[in-house]
């Protein structure tokens, strides 16, 4: 039985989002089940929340969140309002429903980061970690 991976992230970044899904999809038992994909902005309305929804459903199956917090806009490890959502989201349900969904940063994120001091009180908690292996970029 594979795991399944949800990958959460920034969607402006589509192909290093894409070498993160190569990277998981190459392990034989890992399965991607959802990643950031840009929506159409002229479609923003009516497409954002169904894909909004479909993807906290997808984290509610998930059995490994990975944060692929990539650089962006000069900031080392960007982890925007909505990764961060997606990132707490997953953290609530091991902590509120004893799930064991592993909980994969890409890289540290920069102090310019806003929720960097809640990333590193969870990393220090362990309710997350940081990836071993890295992708190049």
């Amino acid at each position: 039985m594979s795991k399944k991976v949800v990958i959460a992230g920034s969607a402006s970044l589509k192909k290093k989002m894409q070498k993160w899904v190569d990277f998981w999809e190459a392990k034989s038992d890992h399965e991607v089940i959802d990643y950031p994909n840009p929506i159409d902005k002229s479609k923003m309305l009516t497409e954002y929340p169904k894909v909004h929804q479909e993807f906290f459903r997808n984290l509610t199956r998930a059995d490994l969140v990975f944060v692929a917090n990539e650089d962006k806009g000069g900031v080392r490890g960007y982890i925007g309002a909505e990764t961060f959502a997606e990132l707490a989201f997953a953290v609530a349900q091991n902590l509120v429903y004893g799930k064991n969904i592993e909980i994969i940063l890409a890289k540290m994120p920069s102090e310019k980061v806003q929720s960097f001091d809640e990333i590193n009180l969870w990393l220090e908690l362990g309710w997350i970690k940081l990836a071993k292996e890295r992708v190049a970029a």
